[in-house]
Order: C-alpha cells, then sequence, then structure tokens
C-alpha cells in the first residue's frame, strides 16, 4: 500500500467516524528538504496523523497549525526555513536541511466531491497513466478571481476536473503550464503575474503504481512480492505450476495465475517491468522470447551471466537482433551488487535496482555523488521564505 492509497484508507475512516480533517500538503521547496512537492498527511481534529511531510520536524507544529485550520475552515500556507543554519538550530525546527519548505494546510469537506483527496481518489482508481495537479498555494496581494488551495487535475487523455473556475484570469495559463509539465514528466513550482500581485501555483506529477510481473512462484519470489506491494506497487505473479501458483502464498500480490509454457507466446503485451524467477530454463526462453517485441522497459533475469548467454544464443536462432531488441532493458545478472545471498537479501537487491531504473538513478553510495539526491524543482521565480516560521521537533 503505497502513501496516497493510506491516506485515502484513514480519510474514510476518519469521514466514517464524523471527524473532522485538515490535509497538510508540500508545495514548494528550494534548497535541500526531506520531503519534495507532493508529499501529504491527513491530520484530524483530535491530532491523529496519516502520512508525512517530513523526517518528523515539521509534523508537530504543522498538527497544531492543521487543527486550528480546521477550526478556521479555511486554508493557510506555512514557511518553514532553515537555510541558515546556525540560526536554525538555535531558533528553528532543527531541520538540518538548510532548504526552505512550504506546506499548505486546507480543512477537508466531506461533502465536496473535489477536496484534494476525492479528486486523487478519482484519478488513482484503476490508473495507467500519469497526470498534473494545478494547485494554487499563494494569491499574495490579489483580488483575483480565485482562492488558495483550487486546483485542477489534468489526465494524460486531456481530461479536466476540479475546482479551479475557468472564470479564472489564469485558468488558461495554468492549464498550459500543466500541459508542459505532463509532457515533460517533471514537477514545477510557476509564478504568474496577475496586474501589480503574483499568483503561485504547484504543479505536482502524479505517476501511476508501478506494474509488476513475476514469473515464477517459487519461496524466493515472496519476499520479492512482499517488499514490491510494500511501496504500493502493483504485482501479479506468473507460473506454470499450479501448485506454486497460489494465491494463499502471495497474499500481496495482485493477481497470481497458472499460464502453462504453450500459452506463453498468445498472452497480450503490457507495459509491466518483469522479473524471470522461474528456475526453469525453458520457461525462461519462452518468457523473453515473449516479452522481446513487446513494451516492458525492464526485463530482470534471475541467474548468472552464463544462463542469458545461452538464452540469447537460442533467442537469436529465431531473432537475429535479440540482443539489440533487449538492450538497455534487460539486467542480467538480476539486482545491485549488495553482496545478498538469502531470499530476503537477493529481493532487496532486485527491488532496489527496479526503484533505480524508475527514477534514473546509478545506484551508487549517495557519499560519492556530487549531486544532490533529488533534482532541484523547476521554478520560474525563486522562492522567498515570507513569514519564517518557528517549528519544534517534539513528536
Amino acid at each position: 500500500m503505497n502513501e496516497l492509497q493510506r491516506l485515502i484508507l484513514a480519510y474514510d475512516e476518519h469521514r466514517a467516524a464524523g471527524r473532522a480533517c485538515a490535509l497538510a500538503s508540500v508545495v514548494d521547496v528550494a534548497g535541500s528538504a526531506y520531503r519534495r512537492p507532493g508529499a501529504r498527511m491527513l491530520v484530524t481534529e483530535d491530532g491523529q496523523l496519516t502520512g508525512a511531510i517530513s523526517g518528523g520536524c515539521l509534523e508537530g507544529d504543522a498538527r497544531r497549525r492543521a487543527r486550528q485550520t480546521i477550526l478556521q475552515g479555511r486554508p493557510t500556507v506555512v514557511t518553514y526555513d532553515s537555510t541558515d543554519p546556525e540560526d536554525d538550530l538555535q531558533f528553528g525546527a532543527a531541520l538540518g536541511c538548510q532548504g526552505i519548505v512550504q506546506i499548505l494546510l486546507e480543512p477537508l469537506d466531506f461533502q465536496n466531491p473535489d477536496n484534494p483527496l476525492e479528486l486523487l481518489r478519482r484519478w488513482a482508481a484503476g490508473v495507467e497513466a500519469p497526470a498534473v495537479v494545478a494547485t494554487v498555494f499563494s494569491l499574495s496581494g490579489t483580488a483575483a478571481n480565485a482562492q488558495v488551495g483550487e486546483r485542477l487535475l489534468l489526465t494524460s487523455q486531456g481530461e479536466v476536473e476540479g475546482n479551479l473556475r475557468e472564470s479564472f484570469e489564469l485558468y488558461q495559463p495554468i492549464l498550459t503550464e500543466a500541459r508542459a509539465a505532463l509532457a515533460a514528466g517533471q514537477p514545477a513550482t510557476r509564478h504568474f503575474p496577475l496586474g501589480a500581485a503574483t499568483v503561485r501555483v504547484s504543479l505536482e506529477l502524479l505517476r501511476p503504481p508501478v506494474r509488476l510481473t513475476v514469473y515464477g512462484a517459487g519461496n524466493d519470489v515472496q519476499p520479492v512480492v512482499r517488499l514490491a506491494a510494500g511501496l504500493g506497487w502493483r504485482v501479479q505473479v506468473v507460473d506454470g505450476r499450479p501448485n506454486q501458483a497460489q494465491a494463499l502464498r502471495f497474499p500481496e500480490a495482485e493477481a497470481v495465475w497458472v499460464l502453462p509454457l504453450e500459452r506463453i507466446s498468445q498472452e497480450p503485451y503490457d507495459r509491466s517491468f518483469a522479473l524471470l524467477m522461474t528456475h526453469n530454463y525453458y520457461y525462461d526462453l519462452a518468457v523473453l522470447r515473449h516479452l522481446l517485441a513487446g513494451p516492458a522497459p525492464y526485463i530482470g533475469l534471475l541467474g548468472p551471466r552464463k544462463k542469458y548467454d545461452r538464452l540469447l544464443e537460442d533467442l537469436q536462432q529465431d531473432v537475429p537482433n535479440a540482443a539489440e531488441q533487449l538492450q538497455g532493458r534487460l539486467y542480467s545478472p538480476i539486482g545491485l551488487n549488495l553482496g545478498a545471498e538469502t531470499p530476503e537479501e537477493i529481493a532487496l537487491s532486485i527491488v532496489a535496482e527496479i526503484q533505480a531504473v524508475l527514477a534514473g538513478r546509478p545506484a551508487g553510495f549517495l557519499r560519492d555523488s556530487p549531486h544532490p539526491i533529488h533534482p532541484p524543482l523547476q521554478a520560474n521565480a525563486p522562492l522567498v521564505a515570507e513569514g519564517r516560521t518557528t517549528a519544534a521537533c517534539d513528536l
């Protein structure tokens, strides 16, 4: 279960209990910060928390402010600034991140179908493609026809929904920037001039859960499924052996099914990440031959290099350019070089490799990287810390 799924589950429980809630969302970041825009935390009127907006140092202050937001019934933005490390250690939240983080706090109206969690719920239902949420979080010095917290959601199919009104002067420019962020696959913050005022909008990229198909249902697949499902990935397990491919053996999987070897070539293609862990050479060969022409962006093959060399040799008898078709998406031996030996350790190395591929990162030691952990958030104007907030790390 991923963070959004946990938030929606908690939201439903609080709504059923009649427990008022507010949502705290990271909307802008400059410099170093523990969480990026899109991180969310649900806060109830009695102080219950679900999710996180930092490593723990902002949650206490944000909880108090969120409860005030519930009482006041209107959204607000809080700025946490730790760019001066000495000043932050003495007076601030002791974040140690040397960055600026802005948090949008907004009360949730359970009756409003466009409140942020209801909007995200609709996108997340069976989602297969990314989307962008554009959220107005600052209207400094303006009497524009919009309010803080109004937003629109743009899907990959071009559909738009949300409560940002088309009558708002900047509706079309915001929609244009949302389309650009979706096309680039990058979140951003945009500052729009409106007369003598400035409107600031967060463009958050929503990514669908990773789809992972594991071919093989042995005992070593079980920790892989647990780890992947724990990250919110949608996992299915496929095997030709009915006694192994059983749902009871993989309770975290979205689907478990039996696929005889002779039917592999008849399966439809999809964009799932694929793991070949059958320990059966001919089953692996049939799966690899099937995936060859499909769109799978990652194919991980369990076993030594010699196994892949033999598989490739057999594949090239029918498909001479098999190596070219697998270039850049075949990973063999599978996993990061963690010195893994046990099934759990091997599962960790496999899932970590997939995460590195998803993020486009080399997966080395962070201490050896000259680059920041997260790329800078794209913005067309610098973030200025307005009204620095003092917070205490008291959770």
